[in-house]
């Protein structure tokens, strides 16, 4: 065990209350520069809010160092600011009852946090942890540990880590770090603090953990040509399909539809891919229009009232259909 240092507790205390203090500014500036908060749980922030309220009340029973003691009110207000981003921006309230909303939780908190610490500390016995004290302490583990997991659920979901700030992530495990060293050199090891700031360590890693895990997957995916998982698509929903293409009278349904796409008056050719004829574009050409026919006498009429000339091309067709090369059609 390492000799009680006051000055280094206090040290290691500010650093891990500075941490703390500012671990959420990157996911505020996050959410408030992409204007949303998709992926990331407001439940999470809720509970770490809450969180705060018992942390807070259980550092000022136990008269741990000032840096610990302010840590859990800076630390409790960020995480409601945070979920009053949620609020306004995944959950699409009003910007005025996001703001009340965030401003009655905080007040609510603070005056729990009063009212328990001024009921408390009058009947608490000073030389022995009182049982209330001792459960402001597990609670606030507990909580801090479980409000985690609405955020692995949408991880699962996507199947991705996203609107979660991996800066966010990073400051919060060294902040856990630093309150951890602090009461390693305090004169009396807190084991209910130092469990609630290694939960956090531990929690967070998991985060960072399945952030490097599929950024990996993603890698791979594009060394074999396959296209990366994209969790925006998977947010905004199946990719719209096109319609099934009507079936030709006299023909079976399980064959497509034979179509003519008319994409330019110059640079292209005639060409037979997978039962659809189609105009092939080289450069510099633009969209015309789709013609959509049931039938080659009905695409070589359509191309006549396009063209006025059909000649040409129903010569390449015809050579195409003995296995000729097709010549490009002049324009």
């Amino acid at each position: 065990m390492p000799i009680p240092n006051s000055v280094a507790e206090n040290v290691l205390g500010t650093m891990g209350t500075v941490c703390w203090s500012g671990q959420l500014l990157p996911q505020i500036w996050k959410s408030w520069r992409e204007k949303s908060t998709k992926g990331f749980s407001h439940w999470l922030m809720l509970l770490w809010g809450f969180s705060s309220v018992f942390l807070g009340a259980y550092a000022l029973l136990q008269e741990l160092n000032i840096p610990l003691i302010v840590q859990p009110q800076l630390f409790g207000a960020l995480c409601l600011v945070s979920w009053g981003q949620c609020q306004y921006y995944e959950l699409k309230r009003t910007r005025l009852v996001a703001t009340l909303m965030t401003l009655g939780v905080i007040v609510v908190c603070g005056a729990i946090e009063v009212l328990l610490v001024l009921t408390i500390r009058p009947i608490q016995n000073p030389h022995n942890k009182h049982v209330a004290t001792m459960f402001f302490g597990v609670l606030s583990a507990v909580l801090i540990s479980t409000a985690l997991f609405p955020q692995y659920y949408e991880i699962y979901k996507y199947k991705a880590v996203i609107g979660i700030s991996l800066v966010f992530m990073g400051i919060d495990m060294l902040g856990g770090l630093l309150n951890d060293l602090s009461l390693v050199f305090s004169e009396s090891f807190d084991p209910l603090a130092a469990c609630s700031y290694t939960l956090v360590i531990v929690l967070d890693g998991v985060i960072v953990i399945c952030a490097a895990v599929f950024k990996i997957r993603d890698w791979r995916r594009k060394r074999h040509g396959l296209p990366a998982v994209n969790a925006d698509q998977d947010l905004e929903g199946t990719i719209d399909q096109p319609p099934a293409p009507m079936a030709v009278e006299g023909e079976s349904s399980a064959s497509p539809i034979q179509h003519l796409t008319i994409l330019s008056r110059t640079a292209s050719r005639l060409s037979e891919t997978s039962g659809r004829y189609t105009w092939a574009i080289t450069e510099n050409t633009t969209p015309l229009q789709n013609v959509a026919v049931e039938s080659k006498e009905e695409a070589y009429g359509k191309l006549d009232l396009e063209e006025g000339r059909v000649d040409d091309e129903k010569e390449s067709y015809a050579g195409s259909e003995k296995g000729d090369s097709v010549p490009p059609v002049s324009r």
